[in-house]
């Protein structure tokens, strides 16, 4: 992207479902492939651009609230989560990120191994 360009921000709804946290965020207009989502056990960032159809003179608009381009958003969790089984659904522009909780409290056991 050109460095002039502004970066938008994204809105996001984070709840909790119980076994899992989810965020939702309108990106309306954009295409899964133009979408990049990324998260670690304590963080989610959301990166991706809107391609507007057409270029039209900045003295031709009556009103300009859309936003056209790239926009990120990085979320802190309140807990931390299972990165493998995290989900990312697109459904008519509705991201929904789905995000099972770590769980904790779970003992492991190991098998001790001679060696």
């Amino acid at each position: 992207p050109d460095a002039s360009e502004e970066e938008g921000d994204l809105t996001v709804d984070i709840f909790d479902r119980g076994d899992a946290i989810v965020i939702q965020s309108t990106v309306a207009g954009v295409k899964p492939e133009h979408l990049d989502v990324s998260v670690t056990d304590d963080m989610v960032s959301i990166r991706g651009r809107r391609h507007q159809a057409e270029k039209v003179p900045e003295d031709q608009y009556y009103y300009k609230e859309l936003f056209w381009g790239t926009f990120a958003r990085s979320v802190i969790l309140p807990v931390e989560i299972e990165q493998e089984e995290a989900e990312a659904d697109l459904h008519h522009g509705l991201l929904t990120l789905k995000l099972p909780k770590k769980k904790r409290g779970v003992t492991q056991k190991l098998k001790v191994k001679v060696v």
